[in-house]
């Protein structure tokens, strides 16, 4: 399609302004705006984007709809850059709508407490987020935005086979890679919000140097730095915010409290989807399940204190085993019942494998040479290191008086040693 239809659809009537405070003036056409501002989405408005990390940095309160907002901004621009460039002069009008339409709704399905529900027998939220795009709920919206809705599910959620076309295919690289938009805004909207440093992104560098190769989102060999800069951002917000010790613990007890709920039929799995925070406290409150215990003393600051802490060793089959919720909350009963406390005043967290990205291709000179064969730094085996490293098995217990913490640690020794 020709450079002027496309630049077009990124930019005619965009002129609905919403203010953002990370990434100023964010620009919006009319039916864009009315989708942002749907019921439907309006519940991200009331979904933390970090959950549980307000308790250690507590200006970290902002939202999964202004997350949204930001994705959808840097997708825009990053279109536009491409575009602009005629990298990506193959694809449709419709395409390009709907690459826009899934940044936006990338995270409509989010459950709420950011990540503490992963792990759990629940759909995906991108599965959750498709099926609310191709519904009564949202498709009159997008088809208003001059997207496609099958399209922009597939977009999204990358087990829909139904679009496998090239274009959906390059977007949804687009939306989900090394420098993709909801990891630039993330980091950086999140490293705003906590006040810390480590990881503002220099959008405008990266939209510049940005091009397409095979297509894939790559990079010029200016543009390198970036990549570098991303991955130690990531690695520094990890350490320091997104995996601290008492987020961990609040994110176990909830995730505890909830998977016991969902396999003693205390709860349906169908009553968390599509609720926000409130929603999933007053379930919380409203039924005398003894695990909800946990999520409301987390959602009420009285966080279980650590105990004892192992660096991950995955080639430790006591290790690896945890990784396992069902087998992990059965040490967490044997270890209560060794320490002679009650079932529920022991959690043990995990954190998940992280990915710290290097698959993307830089150009240089007249060729293409992957960024992790270039890299000193970031090499495979190093950044497999440096993510291992940040793996460290925790746990927690009650603060209650008379409890004796060398004795937990002791038995801790030998559940994992």
């Amino acid at each position: 399609m020709s450079e002027i239809s496309l630049l077009n659809a990124l930019l005619h009537g965009f002129d609905v302004v919403v203010r953002d405070p990370v990434w100023g003036d964010v620009h919006m056409d009319s039916s864009l705006h009315a989708l942002f501002q749907s019921k439907a989405f309006m519940v991200l408005d009331r979904i933390r984007q970090l959950g549980p990390v307000a308790l250690v940095y507590p200006g970290a309160t902002h939202t999964r709809k202004a997350h949204s907002l930001g994705v959808y901004h840097i997708a825009r621009r990053m279109a536009l850059a491409l575009v602009e460039k005629g990298e990506i002069d193959f694809v449709s009008k419709t395409g390009l709508r709907s690459f826009l339409v899934a940044a936006l709704c990338h995270d409509i399905g989010h459950y709420p407490y950011a990540h503490s529900l992963k792990e759990l027998p629940l759909e995906r939220h991108e599965a959750l987020a498709g099926e609310m795009i191709i519904s009564s709920l949202l498709r009159d919206y997008v088809v208003e935005c001059g997207a496609d809705p099958e399209q922009t599910a597939s977009i999204i959620d990358p087990d829909r086979t139904e679009d496998q076309s090239r274009e959906t295919l390059l977007f949804r690289s687009f939306l989900s890679g090394v420098l993709d938009p909801d990891k630039i805004d993330y980091l950086t909207r999140d490293a705003f919000y906590c006040g810390v440093p480590y990881g503002i992104q220099d959008a405008d560098y990266i939209m510049r140097r940005l091009i397409v190769h095979d297509d894939r989102l790559a990079i010029d060999l200016k543009g390198e730095m970036s990549i570098e800069a991303l991955i130690f951002a990531k690695y520094q917000m990890y350490r320091a915010v997104y995996w601290h010790p008492v987020v961990r613990a609040a994110t176990a007890m909830v995730r505890k409290a909830v998977y016991l709920g969902l396999t003693s039929n205390a709860l349906m799995p169908s009553q968390l989807y599509g609720i926000d925070d409130t929603s999933f406290n007053h379930l919380m409150n409203s039924s005398r399940f003894p695990p909800f215990r946990l999520a409301r003393e987390a959602e009420e600051k009285r966080v279980y204190k650590l105990a004892a802490e192992h660096v991950f060793d995955e080639s430790n089959p006591l290790h690896s085993d945890l990784l396992d919720i069902v087998k992990r909350t059965e040490a967490e009963s044997a270890l209560a019942q060794a320490a002679e406390i009650a079932e529920n005043d022991v959690v043990i967290d995990i954190p998940e494998r992280i990915k710290l990205e290097t698959d993307l291709m830089v150009q240089v000179d007249n060729s293409f040479e992957s960024f992790d064969q270039r890299s000193t730094l970031f090499c495979p085996k190093i950044v497999e290191k440096v993510a291992g490293a940040l793996r460290t098995i925790r746990i927690y217990i009650r603060p209650i008086d008379g409890i004796d913490s060398s004795k937990i640690a002791s038995l801790v020794d030998t559940l994992l040693d």
